[in-house]
């Protein structure tokens, strides 16, 4: 059976140079690893109040960051049901994403690539709190980006 994501994409921004939907779509799906055979994900593109206050709310920082990823089961207190989508949230707060890409000599497109490839593969278990996980993690994402046409995002953005 093939990947299948289903992606919804909210605009909650002012910025006019968000990328679209189709565009995160190829992110995302090429971010989802073999063992995923269908996912179900809403990425909110939002502006800086809106991200502090999630940020503040779900893990208690009191400033906007450029991604947060909410899973559908983030306390595992639902059984696992097979066949069940991974399922889950991105929420990209733009004028963070416009920042750092700026600071990084980064084009804006090649920062959100890297933010949803970052995104989605938290979604599905990925972590960057161990060394070990960070290293793994990291050389999955440099590996994808890299598959999508733009260069290792981490020459650039040694602390995501």
């Amino acid at each position: 059976m093939s990947k299948k994501l289903k992606l919804a994409l909210q605009l909650a921004t002012t910025a006019t140079d968000a990328p679209g939907k189709a565009q995160i779509k190829t992110w995302a799906e090429a971010a989802l690893r073999p063992s995923v055979k269908q996912a179900e994900v809403t990425v909110r593109i939002v502006d800086a109040e809106e991200g502090q206050a999630l940020n503040r709310e779900y893990r208690g920082k009191d400033y906007a960051t450029n991604v947060l990823t909410f899973t559908f089961d983030e306390d595992g207190e639902l059984p696992e049901i097979a066949g069940l989508p991974l399922m889950g949230d991105l929420v990209l707060c733009a004028p963070v994403v416009a920042r750092e890409a700026a600071e990084q000599g980064k084009s804006l497109l090649a920062h959100y690539c890297h933010l949803v490839v970052h995104g989605m593969l938290h979604l599905q278990g990925y972590d960057h709190l161990e060394d070990q996980e960070a290293e793994e993690m990291e050389a999955l994402e440099t590996q994808i980006v890299i598959s999508l046409g733009y260069d290792d995002p981490y020459l650039t953005d040694p602390e995501l």
